[in-house]
This record gives C-alpha cells, structure tokens and sequence, in this order.
C-alpha cells in the first residue's frame, strides 16, 4: 500500500477541522439569520474531499503507476 499525501498528524488535524466545520454549520444556520452557515459547510466538504482523495492514495496497491 501507498504511504497517502497526508501525515498521520495533518490526517488527525483534517478529520477534526471537519468535524468542527460539519457540527459548526447547523448551530449556526440555528442561530444567524443570514446564510453564512454555507462557509461552513463549504470548507466542510472541502476538508471531506481532502481526507477521502488521502484515503485513495493510501488504498492504491504499490505496483500501481501514477498516471
């Protein structure tokens, strides 16, 4: 297997920046009445589609080739 792009640390530190993203954006579409909530839930899915492109290049067989 593939050693990911991320380091176990920055891995830890992308899954918490998530959740706190993820569990931020509802509490505060609850409690603002504008729609700045969708920052949140932006960099949510930002950080989300970091750890899973991390999780693919950790999951890649080692014989196989970046192309």
């Amino acid at each position: 297997m593939h050693q990911g792009f991320l380091s176990t640390r920055q891995r830890r530190l992308a899954w918490l920046g998530f959740l706190l993203a993820a569990v931020q954006a509802p509490v505060s579409a609850r409690l603002v009445d504008d729609s700045s909530w969708l920052f949140s839930l932006c960099v949510a899915l930002m950080v989300a589609t970091v750890i899973i492109a991390d999780d693919s290049a950790r999951r890649r067989p080692a014989n196989a080739s970046s192309e």
